[in-house]
């Protein structure tokens, strides 16, 4: 199982809004898809997946704030 964890964004910036997810958990995932679209103060970008896989859990529902580092959902490898 790999976890999907909010990565560092930058100099001072330690939390995102989950903006909107791409896949809904059990869909297959492509290794490089966008998998969530996340909103800072300052920008608004898409994380890609690290890896194929299922989407096995979502973490952090649409309209959460999270910190760096917060798991974001879990990915059952394929």
């Amino acid at each position: 199982m790999k976890e999907v964890i909010l990565p560092a964004l930058g100099e001072g910036i330690e939390k995102a809004t989950v903006s909107y997810w791409f896949f809904k958990e059990g869909d297959a995932v492509a290794e490089k898809s966008d998998l969530v679209e996340l909103a800072t103060d300052k920008a608004t970008f898409n994380l890609p997946s690290p890896c194929a896989g299922v989407l096995s859990q979502i973490l952090a529902a649409e309209g959460l704030e999270v910190r760096v580092g917060e798991k974001l959902c879990l990915l059952e490898e394929s």
